[in-house]
């Protein structure tokens, strides 16, 4: 579906912007993580004099003050709802970092990681971990550590056939820097936005699955689609096309696709991320975005240099997770009208 190859000077513009979209991406709640470890007599706060505060049913507008914890950080916005207390799950993103950090550590000396990861790519995979694990816990980690199983597992079959084809992902299937945001940025956002947003938590725990659906989707899609896709098509024109050929779709990539999608649904069910239901809006978020891939493969990606591999994947995770999201709010609403 997407070839493999890429110009040196294309792959390290991709892996400055994807380290760029990490350091971003772990500013803000890096720096609200260490001011809840170093806990003690906490942080003061400014509240502003525009909030609302809600004390024993009664609504009040307090004044501009300064607010102490001593159980760490602190914030509240408590006009929108939005509330950060006790050191934003202090123990959640401790252990977060803790247990990254350890596992990564291990991994590299022991020289496991090889199979799956680059060194970089090592690294980024534990900035990623914490991320998950501070609003997430093992549940959000653990979902995301069998798509990167799952994934790797696909990637490998017929190796040796598919790089005689050209066709291959490159590295042997191990995963870099850009390769770990392109598949994963928009399942951190999601995890981030449902410990920080106002708005329903569910709704960014349905994305965040969603989007690694997708993501699973497609890579089984893809790989399954090289190894054993009998007749390819592109999906524009339905003519047919080579294995590997950018926007090319089989009938076996596609069933592969389903069933990846329907394992890491599963795999969030399982971790008590999403009801059953949701297994299903995943399924249905992983086709609708898997094919708008495709579409995006075959009419644009030959078009702009800036259109990677891992800029379509991005945005093939997102428009996963948007589907979801919609899905998720057409269904409350309809159970709300009854």
């Amino acid at each position: 579906r997407r070839m493999a190859a890429a110009s040196l000077m294309k792959r390290g513009g991709t892996k400055a912007v994807w380290l760029a979209v990490a350091l971003a991406a772990t500013a803000v709640p890096s720096t609200v993580a260490f001011s809840a470890l170093v806990g003690g007599r906490g942080m003061a706060l400014r509240v502003p004099s525009a909030a609302i505060h809600a004390t024993e049913g009664r609504i009040s507008h307090g004044s501009s003050r300064r607010t102490s914890t001593s159980r760490g950080a602190q914030m509240a916005i408590e006009g929108t709802g939005i509330y950060i207390g006790a050191g934003l799950y202090a123990g959640q993103w401790k252990t977060g970092v803790v247990v990254n950090s350890g596992l990564a550590a291990i991994m590299f000396v022991t020289k496991k990681y090889k199979s799956a990861l680059t060194g970089a790519g090592l690294i980024h995979a534990c900035i990623l971990g914490i991320l998950l694990w501070g609003p997430l816990g093992a549940a959000g980690w653990g979902t995301c550590f069998m798509y990167l199983v799952f994934g790797s597992m696909v990637t490998k079959v017929k190796m040796a056939e598919k790089e005689a084809m050209g066709i291959a992902e490159g590295r042997g299937g191990r995963r870099g820097p850009e390769n770990v945001w392109g598949s994963a940025a928009t399942a951190a956002i999601c995890a981030l936005m449902s410990q920080l947003s106002p708005w329903d938590s569910a709704l960014f725990k349905l994305a965040f699955v969603a989007s690694l659906a997708t993501k699973l989707s497609d890579t089984c899609g893809s790989e399954i689609g090289k190894a054993y896709g009998k007749t390819t098509y592109l999906i524009t024109t339905m003519e047919k096309v080579p294995p590997g050929t950018e926007g090319a779709i089989s009938v076996e990539g596609t069933v592969a696709g389903v069933v990846g999608s329907v394992l890491l649904g599963l795999c969030g069910l399982a971790a008590n991320l999403i009801p059953p239901i949701g297994v299903l809006i995943c399924v249905l978020a992983a086709f609708v975005g898997t094919n708008c891939e495709s579409v995006i493969g075959a009419v644009f990606q030959n078009k702009y240099s800036w259109l990677t591999n891992e800029v379509v994947n991005f945005i093939n995770t997102a428009i996963g997770a948007a589907v979801a999201m919609a899905a998720y709010l057409v269904l409350k609403s309809l159970a709300g009208a009854h």
